[in-house]
């Protein structure tokens, strides 16, 4: 009992290095049942399969961090992650936090930038994870069904901008009011 607690306090860097693949049967329901992957058959999915790994974190664990390069989409299969930046005076902001069935870092399959967060778990915590690469590879060997892929980024990308514009347009109008009502202009 006491060799376990000692374990599992220990980093799982290693540990995720040499992992097991992915029990297909706990996966095929959940992924084709997010945006990225929701339009691929079980057919198609079976090649998609061979491509992604899982890891485990424990809390408190970084994924990456701010600053690193982006190489990965990441699904919450199990857990909690937060999305932190730190900004110029050294404070910390929490953009964003996820959770089971939540996906983050899809930037990183379309783009070669750097990671504008650090992801650290919030409690131990089990991810997917489709490296670049791999997802670059998969896409020039079946162009059809990276297609797919790509369209459902592109539906999340375009609901994620649909929704900051939003909140921009309704941040900005609660300033106005805001500045209105501090300089005496009636409503």
């Amino acid at each position: 009992m006491d060799n376990e607690k000692k374990i599992k306090k220990q980093s799982n860097f290693l540990s995720n290095l040499f992992k097991t693949p992915t029990e297909k049967t706990e996966l095929v329901d959940f992924m084709l049942s997010i945006p990225p992957f929701k339009e691929l058959n079980a057919k198609e999915f079976e090649h998609l399969f061979s491509i992604m790994h899982d890891r485990v974190y424990l809390a408190n664990e970084y994924v990456f961090y701010q600053g690193d390069p982006s190489i990965a989409l990441y699904v919450v299969l199990d857990g909690e992650v937060e999305f932190v930046s730190q900004i110029e005076n050294g404070q910390k902001l929490t953009i964003s936090k996820y959770i089971k069935g939540d996906f983050f870092g899809e930037f990183a399959l379309l783009e070669d930038e750097k990671r504008i967060a650090s992801a650290v778990t919030l409690k131990d915590s089990k991810l997917l994870v489709i490296f670049k690469p791999d997802l670059d590879e998969f896409v020039d060997k079946f162009p059809k069904k990276g297609l797919k892929i790509l369209k459902g980024l592109s539906q999340i990308f375009a609901f994620r901008l649909r929704n900051l514009n939003q909140e921009y347009i309704n941040l900005y109008f609660k300033k106005r009011h805001e500045m209105e009502v501090s300089n005496g202009v009636p409503d």
